[in-house]
């Protein structure tokens, strides 16, 4: 009670002064707030209809004041809008509807091997994601192969565009949500390697429920694991879209190879010879021909560093007769001069570096003297970017090999498989396919003098009449899937006129 009673006691004295000498100054106090408030209320009244007038015309002349803005205000996502310029020397681009549907899991893949391994794999990845309705991660591309390249998915391919164009058949995610992706950090993750050749079928009925079980699902080792034939024909399609359309290379990748080409067809003709002759190929393979006593030691150790490559023991000579080694570069001078190919062309070498460098290019230099490669026709600095990065510099090569006159791969494997499709799907345009069983056969005998040179080239020419990119049908072998033409080397299914064009690369 003493508390409230001086407090009232004070009070009654601070009453009194403002009777006595301050009743005026409290009206005007009273009044200066009055005028405070209304001019605070005039003003919010003022900054509401402004706002609501500008909200009105937003959609017109936003995207046009935003546009001019750096950083964060001009970098927006594509899929999220489409800003439409309508200047007549833009194109703007539609995108395609996304697919709605009931997701169920996340999918995450590793893919194996280099450049065009890994580049089937992602269009088998993606039709499987579509096909189990669930949302394919941005594939990771692989690092720890014997090229050791670091490039990530987005160095080598168009990201947003592969992302972008697919949308209307499957969500793709550059990365996990939050709370996935912290558990698979943790290495909660369900991982396996699918099962090689599976149809569509294995996917549904095996891989399905596991990711509905484990929510997210990672597939590693994913090269060759969608059978080449027997599949729906939206699923064989949806592979050509994805590989013809979808996967774009970077804009610095596909401006370099543009100018790559652009000086090439400044002078001329040009040939694409894949020469698959390089040191990694040569001990996987085993074939030493031509190989001198040191180098052949030297290709043996290096076969038995890399503890995945299963065959060891190798016997180089009947690998050969076989048809299973690639063909030497002094074998390859020969093939081309049988087939009459011209010596002023220029021959572009799409390879990495050729085993046995100078010594053993001679004979091939001595017949083709125009021969360049993409180290000789740009400058350092223009590759500086590219060095140690294998699969960006495939890249270059591949873009080549797609706008050459002729294509000629001295080994089938992966690149020589998948740029003899994409150009069947350009075109048919012309591909020879050396049959080097044959070859290695005619080659053995004109050395050791049983033909003559007319009768050696006119053999190689009429064996390789019908082997230069023209239509067929791909080769079907149900119980041997290895053995059977490749899906990408001929996806027939794609190339029939009903089918259409699907786009350019």
């Amino acid at each position: 009670m003493c508390g409230v009673e001086g407090k009232g006691s004070k009070g009654g004295m601070r009453m009194g002064i403002m009777r006595g000498g301050g009743g005026e100054r409290l009206e005007k106090l009273k009044s200066s707030r009055m005028k405070l408030w209304m001019i605070r209320a005039t003003t919010s009244v003022l900054l509401w209809t402004c706002i609501v007038q500008l909200t009105a015309v937003g959609e017109t002349w936003g995207p046009r004041v935003l546009k001019g803005w750096p950083s964060c205000f001009s970098h927006q996502d594509p899929s999220l809008s489409v800003i439409e310029d309508k200047a007549p020397s833009v194109t703007t681009r539609v995108l395609p509807p996304k697919r709605i549907y009931k997701n169920n899991g996340y999918l995450m893949v590793s893919c194996n091997g280099g450049l065009n391994q890994m580049r089937a794999a992602i269009c088998d990845m993606v039709t499987i994601a579509r096909y189990l309705n669930v949302t394919l991660i941005v594939p990771e591309l692989d690092k720890t192969s014997f090229w050791a390249d670091p490039s990530e998915f987005q160095d080598i391919f168009d990201v947003d565009h592969f992302i972008t164009s697919l949308r209307d058949e499957v969500r793709i995610l550059k990365e996990l949500p939050p709370r996935l992706k912290r558990r698979v950090e943790m290495g909660m993750v369900y991982s396996m390697p699918p099962i090689s050749w599976s149809d569509i079928s294995y996917y549904c009925n095996q891989i399905l429920p596991l990711i509905q079980k484990h929510k997210v699902i990672h597939l590693n080792r994913t090269d060759t694991r969608l059978a080449n034939n027997a599949q729906p024909l939206e699923v064989q399609k949806l592979r050509c879209r994805v590989n013809f359309s979808a996967l774009r290379f970077t804009s610095q990748i596909e401006d370099l190879g543009k100018r790559v080409i652009k000086l090439l067809r400044q002078n001329g003709p040009f040939i694409v010879l894949h020469l698959r002759y390089e040191m990694d190929m040569l001990a996987f393979s085993g074939c030493t021909q031509g190989c001198n006593n040191e180098e052949v030691e030297e290709l043996t150790r290096m076969r038995y560093a890399y503890p995945w490559w299963k065959e060891k023991i190798i016997n180089s000579d009947l690998k050969r007769k076989d048809g299973l080694c690639p063909l030497t570069p002094e074998e390859t001078a020969l093939i081309l001069r049988a087939l009459d190919i011209d010596n002023s062309y220029q021959i572009y070498i799409a390879a990495g570096e050729i085993y046995g460098a100078n010594r053993r290019m001679a004979s091939l230099a001595a017949s083709y003297p125009r021969l360049v490669r993409k180290e000789t026709l740009l400058e350092p600095s223009d590759l500086g970017f590219f060095q140690n990065h294998s699969s960006q510099m495939a890249a270059l090569d591949y873009l080549v090999s797609l706008e050459s006159d002729i294509f000629i791969p001295t080994y089938d494997g992966n690149m020589a498989k998948v740029v003899e499709g994409h150009r069947r799907f350009l075109g048919y345009k012309q591909t020879i396919l050396l049959d080097r069983s044959l070859l290695v056969d005619l080659i053995d005998q004109y050395n050791s003098g049983s033909l003559s040179w007319n009768e050696f080239s006119n053999a190689v020419k009429e064996s390789h009449a019908s082997r230069k990119g023209q239509p067929t049908r791909r080769s079907v072998i149900p119980d041997r899937p290895k053995e059977e033409d490749y899906f990408y080397a001929n996806p027939e299914e794609c190339l029939q006129p009903s089918y259409g064009r699907l786009g350019s690369t």
